[in-house]
């Protein structure tokens, strides 16, 4: 039987944006994206893919993450996967994680910011994800794989890449199809982007290091230039997100820069990935970040935004609603809600 307290807690959480204010639902036959709104996939239930990354396969935009969802074992770790033609209209498939701990960690044991790969040699599905202890000690990554871009990931280690300590991971795709791993060590004070072993089941070499002390990891490539952008250490709080660029992924890389008014704290978010979307008419980056709620991550939300970027700068707009064409890459914005 469901309880009262069950609905009121959902229908809040659907009604609830940041900070209270009351925000429209991603409505399933609404063409428009809201960021900070209550995200609703196919089902009409707010989508659980917090921390994540998108893979494109097959015409298709795979989106994997975190799933907080309050029913689930409090035992095990959950990513969630869901897919889409048009980045807007979310399909649910499935949980392709449900793991226990892998390692002596006990129940509390931290899965985040799952990333997937598609091998074309080996023709596997390869997941990245931070794998910690409950004290965030043992700063290392897990790798699971899959037959199938929604099947079972199957654990198959966890490491410490390069030798160092990694928590924050971020994932990124050269235009050649080259796999790279982005990862923050503390102990270094800045993080890495790393080349992935062809099987990709390993981080083969460091290719480039990046002195700041920053986590959120994500890279773009652009008009000739490689992006980086990353959140500062301020644990579930909101920062002002900065990047730099290079002309290639090993450097030499400019000074950090404020992506947004410093004041908004990246409209209160923190960088997850960095999409690039390439159309007929336009080639589109969007900014993926999450507003996290750590009282109640199941109800963190999502702001994406398109960002204006070129010519070695890159700056996030005041979000509002808006719409892409993934075809020819055009957007269109709304006014602020």
């Amino acid at each position: 039987m469901v309880s009262r307290n069950w609905v009121a807690a959902t229908l809040m959480m659907v009604l609830l944006g940041v900070g209270g204010a009351i925000v429209r639902a991603q409505a399933s036959g609404d063409g428009s994206i809201k960021p900070g709104a209550a995200w609703l996939d196919d089902r009409g239930q707010v989508i659980q893919a917090h921390g994540g990354g998108i893979l494109y396969w097959h015409k298709t935009y795979y989106w994997f993450g975190e799933d907080r969802s309050q029913s689930n074992d409090p035992e095990k770790r959950y990513v969630a996967c869901y897919s889409s033609k048009d980045l807007t209209h979310w399909k649910y498939h499935r949980q392709v994680v449900a793991m226990a701990d892998p390692e002596p960690w006990g129940a509390h044991y931290v899965l985040e910011r799952p990333k997937v790969f598609y091998n074309r040699k080996t023709k596997k599905f390869v997941m990245y994800v931070h794998l910690d202890d409950a004290r965030y000690g043992e700063a290392r990554v897990g790798v699971l794989v899959s037959d199938k871009v929604d099947g079972d990931y199957k654990y198959q280690r966890s490491f410490r890449p390069l030798d160092q300590e990694s928590r924050d991971i971020g994932q990124f795709v050269d235009d050649d199809g080259s796999a790279y791993l982005i990862f923050e060590s503390r102990p270094t004070h800045g993080f890495f982007i790393a080349k992935l072993s062809d099987d990709y089941l390993n981080v083969e070499k460091q290719v480039s290091f990046i002195k700041a002390p920053l986590e959120g990891g994500a890279v773009v490539h652009y008009g000739g230039l490689y992006y980086v952008l990353g959140s500062h250490l301020s644990g579930w709080s909101p920062n002002p997100n900065v990047y730099a660029t290079a002309p290639s992924l090993a450097g030499p890389w400019t000074e950090m820069q404020n992506v947004a008014p410093p004041e908004t704290k990246t409209y209160d978010s923190q960088s997850s990935m960095l999409l690039k979307v390439t159309g007929t008419k336009k080639t589109t980056v969007i900014y993926m970040g999450d507003r996290w709620e750590p009282k109640t991550l199941w109800d963190s939300r999502y702001l994406w935004m398109p960002l204006e970027i070129g010519d070695g700068k890159m700056t996030l707009p005041e979000p509002r609603p808006w719409k892409i064409d993934v075809k020819t890459g055009e957007t269109t914005r709304g006014n602020v809600e």
